[in-house]
């Protein structure tokens, strides 16, 4: 029955396509859809219109007495049943033990544009947005397009940075000028038509605001026109120079809207690190040796985790944790960190660092332990990883420099004996649509 405040609405085996009237248990996905346990027929999904039925004759459900129905983080239906064990529906994720799988994409086997790969992000419906030496690849999860210098606007094939906005659009960052890509118009800027101080683009984050904030590179040298770096903040309709500085290597944007950069100064065609700098929107403060007693002399990475920890890569140093007063640093002395050149940090949905090396491969820290993956113990292509992104179902995609993309998900292995049911293990195949059970 459904009571939406004021109306009762009833539905049994006379009005409906439920298999009988003995309902056990309910639960409603993040969708909405209704997930009906029902004794002695199986489970029935509605989605305020169809009904499907899963039981023993067309599914993986061992038993069609179902008593129980629970709905993880990630979309994965756990179904209880009376004596038929418990069955999984949906996507290959749980809190069991996983078994590790990779998955490699490259120029060879894929549509993948170039096996470098500095830079990956996905858009709200997760499609994948690959930054190239080649240009720029989207990945669908089944076709692969890349728009490039001779078939889009792209400015230039060596793509550095992406960042995609609230509203959808792609601000891609590359060697040679800012695009901005609506999914059909592309926006080029760069020193002759924009404020843009520097056409060679580093780094791109977007704030809650809607405003790009920008970082650039001194590219005397190097190509890229313009003769200062900068971090520059574009509304949309007005660009403003905050800082200027030889280089930005990155930018990360806390949840008060402080913004984080690791600025580098050029003097006589040679870089030196600055400091960390926060900017409140009016201040600046700047965190170097002299205030944190650390060798801060070349920051590479920068990310924030959810309790506003700041998690700073360097590249002979390993990384340093600053937690609003505290500094700790984790390296190759004192930790299972592989390297101390540090390329890239990532923070998953529960808080594990992701970090990329350069040549020591892809390391984890879940703030008590580290498992390093490499070339040798891994599908890992390569032991230089310039980005690591995230997706919604976990899945790590990991682009490195000359192996392609690789990527690391997982699938439900033996898990162990859950009192409740008479089950000792549970296998999953990844698919909306399955389950897959082994009772005993």
């Amino acid at each position: 029955t459904k009571f939406d405040g004021t109306n009762w609405t009833t539905y049994n085996t006379s009005n409906s396509e439920l298999p009988n009237n003995e309902i056990a248990n309910i639960s409603i996905d993040a969708y909405g859809n209704k997930w009906i346990g029902i004794f002695y027929g199986g489970v029935v999904k509605f989605d305020g219109a169809n009904w499907t039925t899963y039981n023993t004759s067309n599914s993986g459900i061992t038993n069609n007495d179902v008593i129980d129905i629970a709905i993880d983080a990630t979309g994965n239906k756990w179904i209880g049943t009376h004596g038929g064990g418990l069955a999984v529906l949906g996507s290959c994720l749980s809190p069991c033990n996983s078994e590790e799988i990779w998955t490699t994409y490259n120029t060879s086997n894929s549509g993948l544009s170039h096996n470098y790969v500095p830079k990956i992000a996905f858009d709200a419906i997760g499609n994948k947005w690959v930054g190239t030496w080649g240009g720029l690849t989207h990945f669908d999860g089944t076709n692969w397009t890349t728009y490039n210098t001779s078939n889009s606007g792209l400015p230039s094939n060596g793509v550095v940075d992406i960042a995609i906005d609230a509203t959808g659009n792609k601000w891609i960052g590359t060697n040679d000028g800012l695009a901005k890509f609506d999914g059909t118009n592309w926006t080029i800027y760069n020193t002759d038509n924009s404020g843009l101080p520097n056409n060679y683009v580093t780094a791109i984050a977007t704030d809650d605001l809607g405003n790009i904030w920008i970082g650039t590179l001194n590219s005397v040298g190097f190509g890229g026109g313009g003769t200062s770096g900068s971090l520059t903040k574009f509304d949309g309709a007005t660009w403003t120079e905050i800082y200027n500085v030889g280089k930005i290597s990155s930018i990360a944007i806390d949840d008060s809207g402080n913004v984080w950069i690791n600025p580098w100064a050029y003097q006589l065609f040679v870089y030196y690190y600055e400091g960390l700098k926060k900017f409140d929107g009016t201040t600046w403060t700047t965190y170097d040796a002299s205030v944190t007693g650390l060798s801060f002399i070349n920051n590479s990475a920068l990310t924030i985790d959810a309790a506003g920890n700041k998690w700073i890569g360097t590249e002979s140093g390993g990384i340093v944790r600053f937690d609003g007063t505290n500094w700790t640093t984790f390296n190759t002395s004192n930790s299972g960190l592989p390297s101390d050149y540090i390329k890239n940090i990532t923070i998953d949905a529960i808080g594990n660092k992701w970090i990329g090396t350069n040549e020591g491969g892809l390391a984890k820290f879940d703030d008590n332990n580290w498992t390093v993956y490499n070339t040798s113990n891994s599908g890992l292509p390569h032991n230089s990883i310039y980005t690591i992104a995230i997706d919604v179902s976990a899945n790590k995609w990991i682009g490195t420099n000359g192996g392609g993309i690789a990527v690391l998900g997982n699938c439900l292995a033996t898990c162990p004996a859950i009192p409740s049911f008479t089950t000792s293990t549970i296998t999953c195949v990844n698919s909306p649509t399955i389950f897959t059970n082994t009772s005993t």
